[in-house]
């Protein structure tokens, strides 16, 4: 099984990923940031200037085939269902790693957390996030992307407890 959760920046993803962790048997989590920062430290500075002109990990070809061909790597190797937490906007991008992960997994799921924008700055200001920066920069896109598309299936987390949240997945996982 593979379970996605997604959102912008400061949503709960991390919180919610690892409470998960807790209560869906033999799981690990996979978060798809880790290949992007390997392929900064590894890409020669042209290659990631032609790819990415945004400087977004995102935009490199080889980050999500690579996500889709380490998931595959780690649940055939290792026998695991995954949590994967990722802010993902680009619906192309979502649509090629979520239709990889069901290639891999036909029991893959899709939450993409919501907040307003308020709670989302409070949270990131919260966690000691520079005013302004990346995660900043990325929430009214993520807002306006998660607003316009379908991302499946969206779980507010605003007034609601962590384990609430977590009850609510496992309950749709296990259905």
């Amino acid at each position: 099984m593979i379970i996605m959760i997604n959102g912008a920046f400061g949503v709960g993803k991390t919180t919610i990923s690892n409470e998960l962790l807790k209560v869906v048997e033999n799981s690990m989590l996979f978060d798809p940031e880790e290949v992007g920062y390997m392929l900064r430290n590894v890409l020669p500075q042209e290659i990631k200037q032609r790819e990415s002109q945004t400087g977004d990990f995102q935009d490199l070809q080889l980050w999500k085939e690579l996500t889709v061909k380490m998931a595959g790597e780690l649940i055939s190797r290792y026998h695991v269902n995954l949590i994967v937490p990722m802010t993902i906007r680009k619906l192309e991008y979502f649509d090629y790693i979520n239709y990889g992960f069901k290639g891999l997994d036909p029991h893959t799921y899709h939450f993409c957390l919501t907040a307003d924008r308020e709670t989302i700055y409070k949270r990131l200001r919260e966690r000691g996030e520079d005013e302004g920066n990346w995660c900043f920069q990325q929430t009214d896109k993520c807002l306006k992307a998660y607003s316009e598309n379908d991302f499946g299936e969206y779980i507010s987390t605003e007034n609601v407890t962590v384990e609430d949240i977590v009850e609510n997945i496992k309950r749709k996982v296990s259905s």
